[in-house]
C-alpha cells in the first residue's frame, strides 16, 4: 500500500508554483455559486468564512456572490501574494489568517456561510464539522465542493497510461487505492454531517471534461500534493515523463474526466 499523506503535511503541500496551480487548476463551475444564490446561501453582505482558499480561484466567485466580510483561513503562506491580488480586485472586507482551520480560533456564531473548495478533505471531518457548526449563526451553511479528476462511469486512459508512474507515490484523502474519492462518497460525506449535528444534507453534481496540452499536463500534476512532495529532481523527472506520455501518446491533447460536487450542510 502507498504511503498516507499525513493531514498537517498535506495542507502546505500546494503553494510550490502559485502560478502553476491558478494556471490550470480548473475553474468551479458557475453553477455552485448560482445555486448558493438561489437557495440564500450567499446574498450580498452574507458574513463567510472560506477555508483553504490557495490562490483564490473561488474566493473571487464568493466575493462576487456577495460574500462580506470574508474571512479567509489558509494554511500555506506561499500563496498570499497571489491571494492578496485575488481580493484586491473587490472592495468587500476581508481578512486573511495563515493558519490551519483546526488551529485558528474564532468567534462562535459568526458566519452565515462557511465554504471550502477542494480543501475539506484535509480536515478530520468530525472534530471539523464539528467546529463549523459552533462557527455557523442559526441558519447557516457550510458549502463543501470539489473539482474531482474522476468519472466514475467513464474509462480514464491518461490515468491508466500513467498509473504505473503514479501508484507508487504517497496519497492523500482524496485519492486512496480501489476507494470511491472521499468527495464523491455521498453516504459517507452526509452520515458525517448528522453525526456532527446538521440536519439537513443536499448533493448536487456536474460531469464534464477538462482537455490539457502537454505544458497544461505538466503544469496540472506538478499542482498534486502527491508529487509537490517529491524532491526537485525526482519531481522533474516524474513530470518530464508525464508531459511525454501525454505528447507521445496522446499527440499533445489529454482529456481529463471531470465530476465537480456540492455538498450543502445546515
Amino acid at each position: 500500500m502507498p504511503e498516507q499523506i499525513e493531514l498537517n503535511e498535506g495542507r502546505q503541500l500546494f503553494g510550490l508554483n502559485p502560478q502553476g496551480y491558478e494556471d490550470t487548476r480548473p475553474d468551479y463551475p458557475i453553477w455552485i455559486f448560482d445555486h448558493l444564490r438561489e437557495c440564500r446561501a450567499l446574498v450580498d453582505g452574507t458574513p463567510t468564512l472560506e477555508i483553504g482558499a490557495g490562490t483564490g480561484m473561488a474566493t473571487r466567485r464568493l466575493l462576487e456572490y456577495g460574500a462580506s466580510p470574508l474571512t479567509i483561513v489558509e494554511p500555506d503562506a506561499r500563496f498570499a501574494a497571489m491571494l492578496g491580488t485575488s481580493i484586491k480586485a473587490f472592495s468587500a472586507n476581508c481578512r486573511v489568517v495563515h493558519e490551519s482551520f483546526e488551529d485558528v480560533v474564532l468567534p462562535d456564531n459568526q458566519f452565515d456561510l462557511i465554504a471550502a473548495a477542494t480543501a475539506f478533505h484535509w480536515i478530520e471531518p468530525t472534530s471539523g464539522l464539528r467546529k463549523m457548526r459552533r462557527l455557523l449563526r442559526r441558519d447557516g451553511v457550510v458549502a463543501l465542493f470539489w473539482n474531482v479528476l474522476s468519472d466514475l462511469d467513464k474509462e480514464d486512459p491518461f490515468h491508466e497510461a500513467t498509473h504505473s508512474l503514479l501508484s507508487h507515490l504517497a496519497v492523500g484523502p482524496s485519492d486512496k487505492p480501489d476507494k470511491v474519492p472521499f468527495a464523491l462518497d455521498r453516504e459517507a460525506r452526509q452520515a458525517e454531517a448528522k453525526a456532527a449535528g446538521f440536519k439537513k444534507t443536499e448533493y448536487l453534481e456536474s460531469r464534464w471534461s477538462l482537455v490539457l496540452n502537454t505544458d497544461e499536463v505538466g503544469k496540472l500534476y506538478e499542482s498534486f500534493s502527491h508529487i509537490q512532495r517529491l524532491d526537485a529532481d525526482a519531481r522533474a523527472k516524474l513530470l518530464d515523463e508525464l508531459m511525454t506520455i501525454a505528447d507521445v501518446q496522446f499527440n499533445g491533447k489529454v482529456v481529463r474526466n471531470i465530476t465537480s460536487c456540492l455538498y450543502l450542510f445546515s
